[in-house]
């Protein structure tokens, strides 16, 4: 029993030892996004991450969490956050919270001193398979281990997922030439969305806001407008444009391919996160829809 009470107390140290807390966010955090155009509702990356200065990647060779918040062993070779409910320590291997019985306890030396909790360690071959984790749950002093707020924003990415792009062009039917059309998107097109990733001790809340559109009207000219555009209604003048997102056709749509113009609009939105004191913005996320309109030439009516 001697012999097992001084293995397990060297293994607690050398737990102790190896698992570090994450470095702080830095205040200016970046990252990249990416949405599946081939999805009309696609699901987007949202990354969240750091650097330094010179634009280049602070993380370095060492384990843990780096800024761009993925996770690296101790040769910097990038490993899962999570794997099997447990997470990511400096060292390369796994920790999940542990509740070992009293008696288990008394088998490893007694309740230790001082803040602290009990994690059961597993660490990993190059093959997948366990190499340690067999020999009983560890005592880590201090303060819990924590996941870095870019870790958790990376695993909130899968959770947010935009809506779907649809295309109003007012008044209802065929377009005229000369006379303004009115460009809007449908209420739910442009609604903020959130999404949420958590640990005990730590949740972090990734939301993306629409910030853009950038119409692409198929005639070879563009309009960029700042909201979702002002709905047309039957009782508005004809010949009056929309106060803040319109286009006026110059020429028809019969030369075009099936004598109708495609009508492209480009969402931009802004997505930010924020947990554990911490925050932080990811720009550039996009989403698309796509309409057709035929625009007829107006015909004078002769009596």
């Amino acid at each position: 029993m001697l012999n097992f009470i001084r293995v397990a107390a060297a293994i607690v140290i050398t737990g102790t030892a190896l698992l570090v807390a994450p470095a702080p966010a830095h205040a200016d955090p970046f990252g990249d996004t990416r949405c599946d155009k081939n999805q009309s509702a696609p699901g987007c990356d949202v990354t969240a991450g750091n650097t330094s200065g010179n634009g280049t990647s602070n993380t370095g060779n060492k384990g843990g969490r780096g800024g761009d918040g993925k996770c690296r062993n101790p040769s910097g070779v990038v490993i899962p956050c999570e794997r099997d409910g447990a997470w990511a320590g400096a060292d390369g291997c796994y920790y999940a919270p542990a509740d070992p019985s009293p008696s288990t306890i008394e088998a490893l030396g007694g309740q230790p001193a001082g803040e602290g909790g009990w994690y059961q360690k597993t660490c990993y071959g190059q093959d997948g398979t366990a190499t340690t984790g067999f020999g009983g749950p560890v005592w880590m002093a201090g303060a819990p281990p924590v996941v870095s707020p870019e870790v958790l924003a990376r695993q909130a990415r899968a959770r947010l997922n935009l809506p779907t792009v649809v295309i109003k062009m007012n008044p209802p039917g065929d377009q005229l030439v000369n006379l303004p059309v009115w460009l809007t998107l449908e209420p739910a097109s442009w609604k903020p969305q959130s999404a949420t990733a958590s640990v005990p001790g730590v949740s972090v809340t990734a939301t993306a806001r629409p910030v853009k559109a950038a119409w692409s009207m198929g005639d070879g000219t563009t309009v960029t407008c700042a909201g979702p555009g002002t709905a047309w209604t039957s009782v508005t003048d004809p010949a009056k444009a929309s106060p803040d997102c319109g286009h006026v056709y110059r020429r028809s749509s019969a030369n075009a391919p099936g004598a109708t113009y495609s009508v492209t609009v480009t969402v931009t939105w802004e997505v930010t996160w924020a947990g554990a004191g911490q925050t932080g913005t990811v720009p550039g996320l996009t989403t698309t829809g796509q309409a057709q309109t035929r625009v007829q030439e107006s015909q004078a009516v002769v009596s």
